[in-house]
């Protein structure tokens, strides 16, 4: 299936989500499980004190999952049976921390078994990591039910790469209905977590890649000094050296500096669409967090499913059995 064809199916898509979008309300489950959102709460809570990086899983978590075709939780789906996991594409490298999505499952299923999707836990928690992580608090909808399938055939085309072409990363946001202005701003959660070395050594090697600032990349190589990095050892770089664990708009700073660790990264501030807003969140967080806000809750509401066509996983990782 061709890279083309498949953002054309998303658009379509994209038509259709703008009715599904109506299954959602606040408060969803006020009378089925009254404390639903203060149990996400409290046990992102609990387990950023435990394990700080969790938060920053929160917000990619929601990324991965609403990007592909919809907010329905296919991400957590492990490989079994004719399920094939999404976590198995390429694009999902260094995804982790998916057994605390299940401590939360099982918060809510001690206290209202069957009643919360894996889907919503996705996006409540997404709303709370981006809190804990200093950022703005953001009114989600619920009402999403869980896939009772995997994506994995459309994750490579519709999960940005960290060296993907400005208009191809506008091209996959658009077609979940985000607009360049909301694209700069997602692409702001960049201000927290880290990379692996193996998605910046082709910035380092052979050659400094000239749009790097020269003292940034003697830093990165001390991070990074193999070109070629194992996959699976412990080396990476912060995305942000001044405020590595707050969400804010130090990342459009640091580009503005050619400080940008991804490419993609750093092309924002060069390409003529997306500069202006880089520039301008740069000069203002207020102005950053605004769009941010609104960007991420566009994302949250991507074609929905129901009752119809979804269900609520008893266990996030598997599909439930037809009894």
């Amino acid at each position: 299936m061709s890279h083309s064809f498949i953002l054309l199916l998303l658009q379509l898509l994209l038509l259709f989500s703008l009715g599904n979008a109506q299954l959602l309300r606040s408060n969803y489950y006020n009378q089925s499980c009254p404390r639903a959102e203060e149990i996400v709460k409290e046990e992102v809570h609990k387990l950023y004190q435990k394990h700080g990086n969790t938060a920053v899983s929160w917000i990619r978590n929601l990324f991965h999952d609403c990007m592909v075709k919809s907010c329905d939780a296919s991400m957590l789906l492990d490989t079994v049976g004719d399920v094939v996991s999404e976590k198995s594409d390429p694009r999902s490298f260094g995804m982790r921390n998916f057994k605390y999505v299940d401590t939360i499952k099982e918060a809510l299923e001690n206290e209202c078994p069957s009643i919360v999707s894996c889907a919503d836990i996705i996006a409540l928690s997404a709303r709370d990591g981006v809190v804990t992580l200093g950022g703005p608090y953001i009114e989600m909808k619920t009402g999403r039910k869980d896939s009772k399938e995997s994506h994995l055939e459309f994750v490579e085309a519709l999960i940005p790469n960290h060296n993907d072409s400005i208009p191809s990363v506008l091209s996959q946001f658009d077609s979940v209905g985000i607009d360049t202005e909301g694209t700069v701003a997602l692409l702001g959660a960049h201000s927290v977590g880290r990379v692996h070395c193996m998605n910046i050594v082709h910035r380092l090697y052979p050659d400094v890649d000239p749009t790097l600032d020269p003292d940034y990349a003697v830093y990165l190589k001390k991070r990074c000094p193999s070109p070629n990095p194992d996959p699976h050892s412990i080396e990476y770089a912060r995305m942000d050296l001044d405020t590595p664990m707050i969400l804010d708009n130090m990342y459009y700073k640091h580009l503005l500096q050619h400080k940008g660790l991804l490419l993609v990264d750093q092309e924002l501030a060069s390409y003529p669409t997306t500069s202006p807003f880089v520039e301008k969140m740069a000069n203002d967080n207020n102005y950053f967090y605004e769009q941010f806000s609104r960007a991420m809750l566009a994302l949250s509401e991507n074609n929905p499913l129901g009752l119809d066509n979804g269900e609520i996983r008893k266990n996030c990782r598997y599909v439930n059995q037809v009894e």
